[in-house]
């Protein structure tokens, strides 16, 4: 059994260790879509998605504002696929208003992240930027190690009532 100060350690570190995030979202009829985008989180908890207008997940961000995000370990690193760490948010997702000073900056931070591809980026006018805010989320290390995340302090763990 993982002790509690070893799996608040694990979550807090978790999120740096991966670039994308899986997203799960609905249109206006309800239709899930499943799909991933690459991240950057700012130091509240708040991520960051740098996405096509192109894209089915962005429009239906647009349409619902609801968002849940997988962040899972690598399955060909773990020692058992039924017991992959992962994380993850319910959040609310708002657009950042294009060429805002909060806009810019987070699109500074992916291309510190991420590189050039996001010079290109910046140019088409349909790429758009999320904060996606969580409002309750759960992490999970494996069998019989999972967590309620505080949803007034997402710093901090809370374990899960069996």
């Amino acid at each position: 059994m993982v002790s509690f100060d070893a799996a608040l350690e694990a979550y807090q570190k978790f999120p740096a260790t991966l670039q994308s995030a899986m997203l799960s979202t609905v249109n206006a009829e309800g239709m899930p879509n499943a799909s991933y985008a690459p991240f950057v989180r700012d130091e509240q908890y708040n991520f960051y998605l740098y996405v096509s207008g192109l894209s089915s997940h962005t429009q239906n961000l647009e349409t619902t504002g609801k968002v849940s995000l997988l962040l899972i370990e690598d399955e060909t690193q773990v020692k058992q696929i039924f017991a992959r760490q992962r994380l993850t948010y319910d959040c609310n997702a708002t657009l950042l208003p294009r060429e805002s000073e909060a806009w810019n900056a987070i699109a500074d931070r992916f291309e510190a992240q991420f590189g050039n591809i996001i010079q290109m980026l910046r140019g088409l006018g349909d790429f758009r930027i999320f904060k996606l805010k969580p409002h309750g989320g759960r992490f999970v290390m494996g069998f019989g190690a999972a967590y309620e995340i505080d949803p007034t302090d997402f710093s901090r763990l809370v374990p899960l009532q069996q």
